[in-house]
């Protein structure tokens, strides 16, 4: 009998196939033995047009050229991401960022990769949007009006320019050869002294804020600090140029609350979550990292007698009541559904149980009284970084079996991934 190629169905597979990105398992070959239905949508082919077939022969040389780097760096246990535009599926042309990670064995040897992609062609195009604004507000600055002056080392006022004195409400005459903390008061000096300081250093500044005194109101405006450099590169002096950046700083944190936050509970979305996770991650040697996978019991119940409306308010409760049960540097994001997700810095294994056990009675409290009474709790399911796993996705493994064991072994618990055996509780 000749054994199959991909004979091992394994609990990250399984939730592989629950996460809704593009997520493929290559071999040596880089010929795809495995891959979740987002993919195949991804792809835009069936799934036997796709296993077995290299990512050359489906995606064609181009897709492969850029991909073999990662994939060769992959095989020798690296994770690496890089970018490149669809050119198959339904949506060709946008912009996606492929992370390619090993699938390594027991022993640590590297038999397979996966590929997860993500859709980041909002992103680019934004950023490119934003990058050519910014140019057409740089050459704007060189005809239009904007306060413009020019101190020396000392900090004393060279040049102003008229929208300067008309922001300011002072004459020329009255500015040049003042020092620029005399002109502008002790409080403004204070506040923009230290990024002088630092351009005086040889590099440009910026410095973004809220002005409130404005005639037309609050509004963002930017002052960059640009050194004026002879051809030794030795400082001379600095040119200041503020500018009014109010919608575009607007539509860059609508645009950022827009893809980080979940649109319902307003916790960070799902994508943003596994972004700070694998970050996180990253320094987890330095500070120990616990994951927790939350899912509610008896939520399905709330909509069936109360409605959506109410199930709605329940999860924006909920995603509140774990946000106040963690510090604020801390993470809380929506995995989808019912489920949530609660990355914590955490001192040791006893500290991380207790914030799991905090986490229990946060929700139960949210759903203690009135018609929630006795419906609703939380089964919670835990790993640590970097002692039960080093990659998100692996992590994400060990909470969400975690979880499932809560979930059996009578709900409304919190368990660790290590104080369950999974094959006896399967």
């Amino acid at each position: 009998m000749v054994a199959s190629a991909e004979p091992r169905v394994t609990h990250i597979e399984r939730l592989v196939a629950a996460i809704d990105l593009p997520i493929g398992r290559w071999n040596r070959d880089a010929r795809l033995v495995f891959c979740n239905d987002h993919y195949i949508a991804w792809a835009g082919r069936p799934r036997e047009q796709l296993l077995g077939r290299s990512l050359e022969a489906l995606f064609g040389e181009t897709a492969w050229a850029a991909a073999a780097p990662a994939f060769a760096q992959a095989f020798t246990g690296r994770t690496v991401r890089y970018q490149r535009q669809l050119t198959h599926g339904p949506t060709p042309g946008r912009w996606v960022r492929i992370q390619v990670f090993p699938d390594a064995d027991a022993s640590g040897a590297v038999e397979a990769v996966f590929t997860i992609a993500t859709d980041i062609h909002d992103d680019v195009v934004a950023r490119e949007t934003l990058t050519a604004t910014q140019r057409r507000l740089d050459r704007f600055t060189e005809n239009i009006p904007y306060p413009l002056t020019y101190v020396d080392r000392d900090f004393r006022l060279r040049f102003v320019n008229k929208a300067y004195c008309e922001a300011t409400r002072s004459k020329s005459e009255d500015l040049i050869g003042k020092h620029i903390g005399a002109a502008r008061g002790a409080r403004r000096w204070a506040e923009h002294e230290p990024y002088f300081l630092r351009a005086l250093q040889g590099k440009t500044v910026q410095y973004t804020r809220l002005v409130t005194t404005l005639p037309q109101g609050p509004r963002w405006m930017r002052t960059s600090y640009v050194p004026d450099l002879d051809d030794a590169g030795a400082v001379l002096g600095l040119y200041t140029v503020t500018i009014d950046v109010h919608e575009l700083t607007v539509t860059q944190e609508k645009l950022k609350r827009r893809v980080e936050r979940d649109a319902l509970t307003d916790v960070l979305s799902r994508r943003t979550m596994m972004d700070r996770v694998e970050a996180a991650l990253a320094d987890a040697q330095a500070q120990p990292v616990a994951l927790y996978f939350v899912d509610l019991d008896g939520f399905k119940a709330v909509n069936d007698r109360l409605g959506h409306r109410e199930g709605d308010a329940l999860l924006v409760a909920v995603g509140a009541a774990l946000q106040a049960s963690v510090r604020a540097e801390d993470a809380v994001g929506r995995f989808g559904g019912d489920e949530f997700l609660v990355m914590a810095n955490v001192r040791d294994a006893e500290g991380a149980h207790a914030l799991a056990l905090h986490m229990v009675a946060a929700v139960q409290s949210v759903a203690g009284s009135g018609r929630l009474a006795g419906v609703v709790s939380a089964s919670i399911g835990y790993a640590l970084a970097p002692a039960d796993a080093r990659h998100p996705l692996n992590l994400l493994q060990q909470a969400d079996d975690a979880m499932y064991a809560a979930k059996r072994f009578g709900k409304n618990q919190a368990l660790h991934c290590r104080s369950i055996s999974f094959e006896a509780t399967r």
